[in-house]
């Protein structure tokens, strides 16, 4: 796992400039596309960690109070909970020129096969 949760980025929405995200592909369109799978792959990776952690605490008897009052699993929910949307990490990665996409329909100079 790659550092998500030491990434500083911001944990709300934020207004940005559209030519932000046009000039390094030419398309916003395209742009959004890798964006998109990008903030997918954090997604799952995110979800992956998280079910292993929560799945240490899991009891193997059926009782019915462990099951509402574990505190660890609670906690460790919250903690995934605050961390940065996988959306606003992709974006950051792509701004801060960490993110690596390529068009398999254009060749090197960037026109369509």
């Amino acid at each position: 796992m790659v550092g998500y949760k030491k990434i500083k980025c911001e944990k709300t929405t934020v207004t940005r400039k559209l030519s932000d995200f046009n000039t390094k592909t030419g398309n916003i369109y395209e742009t959004v596309a890798a964006l998109s799978k990008r903030a997918n792959q954090i997604s799952s990776e995110l979800k992956e960690e998280l079910i292993k952690k929560i799945s240490e605490f899991a009891s193997t008897t059926d009782n019915l109070e462990e099951i509402f009052e574990n505190r660890e699993q609670i906690e460790i929910a919250k903690y995934y909970e605050r961390l940065p949307k996988p959306t606003l990490i992709a974006i950051h990665e792509y701004l801060e020129n960490e993110l690596y996409y390529r068009n398999p329909h254009k060749d090197a100079e960037g026109r369509l096969i």
